[in-house]
């Protein structure tokens, strides 16, 4: 059985991270590792972290104190919350999948492409190969776009 992580549990602390995050209407960063660990938590939320633990040890190899390393890092950040119920934590995400994904695919394209979607398309599909039905569901994406 795998130990539960040590957790400092302050209302008050949560709180001002809930506030600080609503201010800044930003969402928090999150690395490549935690951002592993959030897709485990959007997928399956409420999760504890002996079940986290579970499904990165056979996607990842990662050691349980790794796991609860990265669930305290996005506890900290405001992404997480979770409760204590008995001896284990149970985590669900303060941060949506979906707002998560635009938000890093408009990072991203801000970084490279002077936050234009047009020439991002343009470079990427100059060296992707696109099957007929990929092709089809990006013209009805943009169909749909029009309207």
């Amino acid at each position: 059985m795998v130990a539960s992580p040590t957790f400092v549990r302050d209302k008050y602390y949560t709180r001002r991270i809930l506030k600080t995050i609503r201010r800044r209407r930003a969402l928090p960063q999150i690395s490549d590792a935690e951002l592993v660990v959030m897709k485990v938590v959007w997928e399956k939320a409420p999760i504890t972290a002996n079940q986290v633990v579970e499904a990165l040890e056979r996607q990842r190899r990662w050691k349980p104190k790794t796991v609860h390393t990265l669930l305290r890092r996005l506890v900290h950040k405001g992404a997480l919350d979770f409760d204590k119920k008995g001896r284990e934590h149970q985590f669900r995400p303060l941060v949506n999948s979906a707002d998560y994904t635009h938000a890093a695919s408009r990072s991203f394209l801000s970084r490279f492409f002077d936050g234009e979607v047009a020439p991002f398309l343009a470079r990427f599909l100059e060296r992707e190969k696109l099957s007929r039905p990929e092709i089809e569901e990006l013209r009805r994406i943009l169909d749909g776009k029009q309207k």
